[in-house]
């Protein structure tokens, strides 16, 4: 059934406004590793170059834990997690830095310009982007790291150039060291380093969910950062939403307006994001915020 004019007309003026809201702000876009693997992942490379030709200025931040594990299975060597981070030997970390800034990276790069894109492929050693130090609590987890300093002046410079800058979470640290970064963590780090607007964080479900008082399933459309909080503590937010959750803290607390958990199986997910008064998934922001 076609869609009526009238109908029609309000969704383009509303894109529009939206559009010209848009253009000239900085958006950060983190894509995790397990989202590679959803049958959806064709829009996001078009939803990207698509906001780069509206003016927008997209950054992608992308993980890959999926595919590393793949590559150790056939190398044959296992691999152990703590609390959601993968324990990296050496040997681990070589296979880290080959599939994040390599195989993953180069494949991004690939789709972004044959959706018609210009894109450059980078990871956090590139013009000392992301400069790390070894992650410190608790268990000792080898070559896992936590972003320390973000000199941003090479993405900038990408950004200004019309290139679109994809950045995998592998950093170094003083001694030259690599080191495996959470990709969450490095998306909030470099957006609060660029100023951005906006953190989204791309996963494999709909955004923050709360069981309602009849035993169906509430998605949460929008968050304060103390009620984000409470989620955590109540268990609400549990298992790999919490770093996600804790990485949009971090970027409102560094400065970015708003931050958001969204589904990256819906289609054009980021657009309708950015461009409907609705939105999708679930917004992290403070009262007075911006969305």
């Amino acid at each position: 059934m076609a869609t009526p004019p009238q109908s029609l007309g309000r969704s383009l003026a509303e894109a529009l406004r939206y559009v010209a809201t848009w253009k000239g702000r900085t958006v950060v876009v983190k894509f995790g590793g397990s989202v590679l693997d959803t049958p959806s992942v064709g829009t996001l490379p078009e939803d990207l170059v698509l906001l780069q030709r509206a003016g927008v200025r997209p950054v992608l931040v992308h993980g890959g834990g999926p595919e590393i594990t793949r590559v150790l299975e056939r190398l044959g060597k296992s691999t152990r997690f703590v609390n959601g981070l993968r324990v990296t030997d050496e040997e681990t970390m070589e296979v880290v830095e080959m599939v994040l800034a390599g195989r993953v990276n180069k494949h991004l790069v690939t789709l972004l310009e044959r959706a018609g894109g210009r894109a450059v492929g980078l990871c956090g050693k590139d013009g000392a982007l992301l400069r790390a130090r070894k992650h410190a609590p608790g268990v000792d987890l080898g070559l896992v790291g936590e972003v320390a300093q973000v000199d941003p002046g090479l993405v900038t410079v990408l950004l200004d150039a019309g290139y679109l800058p994809v950045v995998a979470s592998v950093g170094y640290g003083p001694d030259g060291v690599s080191y495996n970064l959470n990709a969450d963590s490095a998306a909030a780090a470099l957006a609060v380093a660029l100023r951005a607007d906006k953190l989204i964080v791309l996963t494999d479900v709909e955004g923050i969910y709360r069981e309602t008082e009849h035993g169906t399933r509430e998605l949460l459309s929008e968050l304060t950062p103390e009620a984000a909080r409470t989620l955590i503590t109540e268990g609400v937010v549990s298992r790999g939403m919490i770093p996600k959750v804790e990485a949009c803290l971090a970027a409102l607390e560094g400065g970015v307006r708003s931050a958001h958990i969204i589904g990256a199986e819906t289609p054009h997910g980021l657009l309708v994001e950015l461009f409907t008064d609705t939105g999708i998934g679930t917004m992290i922001r403070r009262r007075n915020g911006e969305a």
